[in-house]
């Protein structure tokens, strides 16, 4: 039961703020004294034992430097505390209304022994606060007492060490200049950095460098290894604190990252902050090696021992893979499901679906036309003049249908190759695609590079083959089923709710061209050859099959035939299987508990269904056992609110609701839900995202200049850190480099 403020003209209850209740003392004098402040006639005749047992005061009603704040979770009153801020007049703007608290009139005499009283304790409590103020200062002043002077500066050069550190971090400056061997090296840039500060005043540094050789450097490679170390961990520990406080989280993965020649998994977090807000951080690179089963096992030992994380409480995973390594990250999500089932492995918001079912299917055919497409959207984003030739080549095509061309120019100025529709529109610009490559690799008028020229050459003989002619046709016709629903995935929380709806059919239109595949081949490789055709390109079966088959008995095989045992029925036939996976019961009950939304619920005019799907996450709710009648007075509350009231179209606005605590099941149940990767990160700034700060930091990195520790500052410049904490952190994890050996020690052997 809540508790309700015993203060007059006070409404508030324990359940609907954050705000701490006091019980009444115990002690009947200072009991007296609150009865007596808070003007309650009726508690007069009540002992200070009823009153501790039935009766609260809000922290509203106290000085503040009565209240201390002992921890988090933890608030309690100085044993002087009196309540002395109270509203006594409010009710009487409104005579006619029923006040329950019952205020007492008070004598003058009354008046004047609270006066004396109000006279005394402010006295007390401006004493009290004084000796706060003296008590903080003098542990200060013990705690700068307890370190000698030669430890104090210790700290005050680590402190500028870590500064150095971090600035670097933010700016995606690398440690070390690369310098081809033979060649007088110059100061990494950590070392000019030091010695730039050094020169500016920075006293710390001075003193601790002023009496050292300078043929020598300032800092060893081990020792800004652990200076880095130290950062990193600080700062991927801030989020990590953000994460045990949620408790839910999902596990996501990006494409492979190649650092020093070694290739590592990105691993990102998806998360409800404190402030009901869904984030997507980036932890760490996790080194891509060994089989499945050791992936599973480094993925589960990283979470549980390196973040503290129970994989228990994991409830969405999503890998975003291309090719044979999608293969085996499928292979991994099934393993962390076989050992965590509430693990649900979904395809990722960031990626469309229709790109994710193609980068899943392991036939050679489709990753080259895979591979093309990511290497196209390379090609052009390296020069503005190559989409210029692009748009010219398009001209020249459509110039009878200048419609048609001023879509495809819309289209291509953005990130055509990320989109739903992007095999519909790679067909449509076919032609167009081989006209600006074969320009683009004449170069009569020496305008591009001869890398640049290398790749049109490179791509145009792909775009050539008539393998890949063949294989992106059956890509756009098989994927056609799945794009509407691919796209409504990526929509508000309407559209995810009636995608989820619509799987059914979705399957059922895919099962239909499967079971029929002999007539909608025919008719798919019929358009391929048409526009082989246009493009002077031969049909023919593929060389290297050719190759493979030629001692054997059987005859030739017509390409019709081939592509349609090859290509046709093993892409619908995967992209049933991959559909079927990645939307098992589970999550589409959970994708269909976002009738729990309340504009969803009106859309559906509150004919919803939650209670049959809402199991799917009954032991994470804290009171499983209400959720029925939760569910009833969730959707009897937006049924008959009144016709001003907006209802809420997202979760997270849904989550933002300031009497959502009165409704904790359905709470957390949104929480548990909003962090599964399918869904969009609603609330995000999109420029910020951590994906997008990875990709821009792959992009402008070259691969030799790649660093793990400086990666993750940079990704998560934006989180707050504490200079203080990392060279406390510094002194516990390598005490053997206090100032009076270590450090000194090692600088003296590290000479240029």
């Amino acid at each position: 039961m809540p508790n309700f403020c015993a203060a007059p003209n006070c409404t508030r209850k324990s359940t609907q703020s954050d705000l701490a209740f006091f019980r009444f003392p115990r002690d009947p004098e200072r009991c007296r004294l609150w009865v007596e402040n808070c003007r309650r006639a009726d508690l007069e005749a009540k002992t200070s034992d009823q009153l501790n047992k039935h009766y609260r005061l809000c922290a509203k009603h106290f000085d503040p430097a009565m209240v201390c704040k002992t921890s988090p979770y933890r608030t309690v009153l100085k044993d002087t505390a009196i309540p002395t801020i109270f509203d006594l007049t409010s009710h009487l703007k409104n005579p006619h209304s029923r006040h329950r608290k019952r205020i007492k009139e008070l004598t003058e005499e009354d008046i004047r022994r609270i006066k004396e009283r109000r006279l005394a304790s402010s006295i007390e409590q401006l004493h009290s606060k004084k000796d706060i103020e003296a008590t903080e200062g003098q542990d200060a002043a013990e705690e700068e007492i307890k370190l000698s002077a030669e430890e104090k500066d210790f700290r005050d050069y680590l402190r500028s060490l870590f500064e150095i550190v971090v600035m670097l971090g933010k700016q995606n400056i690398p440690l070390e200049t690369n310098v081809p061997e033979g060649v007088a090296r110059d100061p990494s840039n950590f070392q000019a950095l030091l010695e730039y500060r050094i020169n500016a005043g920075d006293k710390a540094l001075r003193r601790r460098f002023e009496a050292t050789a300078v043929n020598v450097e300032y800092l060893s490679a081990s020792q800004q290894s652990q200076l880095l170390e130290v950062c990193e961990g600080t700062v991927r520990e801030e989020v990590l604190m953000e994460v045990r406080e949620s408790r839910f989280f999902s596990l996501v993965t990006g494409d492979l990252v190649e650092f020093a020649g070694e290739r590592h998994l990105p691993l990102f977090l998806r998360f409800v902050d404190q402030s009901n807000a869904l984030r997507e951080k980036f932890l760490d690179f996790l080194p891509f090696e060994g089989d499945e089963a050791s992936l599973v096992e480094k993925l589960e030992t990283q979470v549980t021992d390196g973040w503290g994380l129970r994989m228990e409480d994991c409830r969405g995973q999503a890998h975003v893979a291309t090719g044979t390594f999608a293969t085996k990250m499928k292979a991994v999500a099934v393993g962390l499901m076989g050992k965590y089932p509430m693990a649900m492995h979904t395809p990722c918001s960031t990626c469309a679906l229709n790109i994710h079912l193609a980068n899943s299917l392991p036939f050679p055919s489709v990753q080259v036309v895979m591979a093309t497409l990511r290497k196209i959207d390379v090609f052009f984003k390296q020069s503005r003049s190559l989409q210029a030739e692009l748009e010219k080549a398009i001209s020249v095509y459509h110039q009878e249908n200048d419609e048609k061309a001023a879509e495809l120019k819309e289209a291509c100025s953005s990130n055509w190759t990320e989109q739903h529709n992007v095999f519909e529109l790679t067909v449509d610009l076919l032609e167009s695609l081989l006209l600006c490559m074969d320009c683009i690799r004449d170069n009569e008028n020496v305008k591009f590079p001869d890398a640049i020229t290398g790749d049109a050459y490179s791509i145009a003989e792909t775009l050539a083959d008539f393998e890949f002619i063949v294989t992106l046709v059956i890509l756009k016709n098989a994927l056609s089923f799945t794009r509407a629903f691919g796209k409504n995935l990526q929509g508000e929380a309407l559209d995810v709710f009636f995608a989820a709806n619509s799987l059914t059919a979705v399957l059922h239109s895919l099962n239909e061209v499967f079971d029929n595949i002999e007539v909608y081949h025919e008719f798919w490789f019929e358009e391929a050859v048409n526009l082989a055709g246009t493009m002077e390109i031969p049909v023919k079966v593929p060389r290297l099959f050719l190759r493979k088959h030629r001692s054997a008995e059987a005859g030739e095989i017509p390409p019709e035939t081939y592509f349609k045992e090859y290509v046709t029925v093993p892409v619908i036939r995967g992209v049933i299987d991959e559909v079927d996976d990645i939307f098992s019961q589970s999550n589409l009950k959970a994708l269909k508990c976002l009738s729990l939304v309340p504009a969803i619920m009106g859309q559906m005019k509150f004919n919803t269904s939650e209670e049959n799907h809402a199991d799917v996450y009954c032991k994470d709710l804290p009171n499983p056992d209400t959720l029925p009648a939760e569910l009833h007075c969730w959707k009897i509350k937006w049924k008959h609110r009144s016709k001003d009231v907006r209802l809420p179209s997202t979760i997270h606005e849904t989550l933002q609701l300031s009497d959502i605590k009165f409704f904790p099941n359905v709470n957390c149940f949104l929480k548990v839900l909003t962090t599964l990767p399918v869904l969009m990160l609603e609330d995000s700034n999109s420029s910020e995202t951590s994906r997008k700060r990875l990709q821009t930091y792959l992009s402008d990195t070259p691969i030799k200049h790649r660093c793990k520790g400086l990666a993750v500052l940079h990704i998560n410049s934006h989180v707050k850190h504490d200079l203080d904490v990392m060279v406390d952190k510094y002194c516990r994890l390598y005490p053997e480099d206090e100032p009076e050996h270590g450090v000194e020690a090692e600088i003296s052997t590290v000479v240029i």
